[in-house]
């Protein structure tokens, strides 16, 4: 049997599991289509020494993971604000740049992948200097300024919307790819919520909507406030599952009480696919990774975006290009209050209407995976020799 021709793939990014989810999604469907071609891919990520990073990857690494090997990296953050840590974090992202330098040129991949995030400008520093092709790929509606730093050099810039290509500049306009935001192929297969609904221990016929609240992996304070706020009148009118993050339930085992009409979880990892896709409305923050499953799973969204001087306003532009598509209610700043917080899901309650949100997250997402275009992309130039000419 004639041995597979290997490549190797390195993969950069991290800082959150808006960054890592998306780059596991490419990376596993990366590893298939290689396979395919009849290529054996290895794949390793370049991460975060310190923080989430090691940890959601681990789970890909080995046996029958997507990720061979998981390599720390010092990684400091980019603000666009004057901070003292600015100073310390200037060293660390020194030291970031030349632990890449060493690692990819000791590892020599094919090409490199950057997900975004502080800690993948290093890593595409150093591909551009040892002259390896990168890709980097934008979630957000409006480019942060780790992709405005790592577009520079990239072989391909790869964008979720369309109109992000309007903010870079023009001899950059070329290099455009719109792709969509990967997500993990969990959620394209075919669920009707059963699953969900049996984890989530409802085995009875539902008398009221499914209501899943979502704050991301540690909880978002605001949303966890307009819940208990508004508990009781929540419970009238829905079934609620309510992610409070891990922080949350620390500090309230009171409010984390199970009853059949409130089921609040500190995090749920595995099963979260299972459970998104047996809700019918999604209270949630607007982070690019997590709307785009919802609106795979093609689910009507009341979006709560993050705002303030901590944010570039990047919640803030996903949640309205979601609402003027149709596929969500925005509340934002003072309009996210108990009083039309009560407004937005009483509306929600009618089945019309989330059958038309749920229609129009389906024209937005297409029948396309965007992980499966960008994998393609990164195969076919190095599949075909392109990727060597940098």
């Amino acid at each position: 049997m004639e041995e597979k021709k290997k490549i190797r793939i390195a993969f950069a990014g991290g800082g959150t599991g808006g960054h890592i989810y998306p780059g596991l999604a490419v990376a596993e469907e990366l590893k298939s289509l290689a396979s395919a071609r009849g290529l054996e891919a290895d794949i390793c990520w370049l991460g975060n020494s310190s923080g989430m990073d090691k940890d959601i990857v681990s789970k890909s690494l080995g046996g029958q993971g997507c990720i061979s090997a998981f390599y720390g990296i010092p990684s400091g953050k980019l603000r666009r604000y004057f901070s003292l840590r600015n100073f310390l974090d200037a060293f660390k992202i020194v030291a970031g740049f030349f632990k890449s330098l060493f690692l990819l040129a000791r590892l020599k991949p094919d090409a490199l992948f950057s997900k975004g995030g502080f800690v993948s400008v290093p890593p595409c520093l150093a591909a551009r200097i040892l002259r390896i092709p990168y890709y980097t790929h934008e979630c957000d509606f409006t480019p942060g300024l780790a992709t405005r730093l790592n577009a520079k050099g990239a072989r391909k810039i790869l964008l979720s919307y369309g109109q992000t290509a309007g903010y870079f500049k023009e001899e950059l306009a070329g290099k455009c790819v719109v792709t969509g935001n990967p997500v993990r192929p969990v959620f394209y297969a075919p669920d009707d919520g059963d699953a969900g609904r049996a984890f989530l221990g409802l085995t009875a016929p539902l008398d009221k909507p499914l209501l899943l609240v979502l704050g991301g992996s540690l909880g978002a304070r605001q949303i966890n406030g307009l819940v208990t706020e508004n508990l009781d009148w929540l419970k009238e009118r829905f079934i609620i599952v309510h992610q409070t993050g891990r922080a949350f339930a620390d500090e309230h085992p009171e409010l984390m009480r199970r009853d059949g009409g409130y089921l609040p979880y500190a995090f749920i990892y595995a099963e979260m696919p299972s459970v998104l896709k047996a809700a019918d409305v999604i209270l949630s923050r607007a982070g690019a990774n997590s709307i785009w499953e919802c609106a795979v799973c093609r689910k009507p969204m009341l979006l709560v975006p993050l705002m303030g001087s901590g944010t570039r306003g990047d919640q803030v532009d996903n949640a309205r290009f979601f609402a003027n598509a149709g596929a969500a209610i925005v509340l934002e700043g003072q309009d996210a209050d108990s009083s039309r917080l009560r407004e937005a899901l009483e509306g929600l309650r009618d089945a019309e209407l989330r059958k038309r949100m749920s229609d129009a997250a389906g024209n937005i997402c297409g029948d396309s995976r965007p992980s499966r275009q960008i994998a393609e992309i990164i195969l076919d130039g190095v599949y075909d020799g392109t990727a060597s000419d940098n």
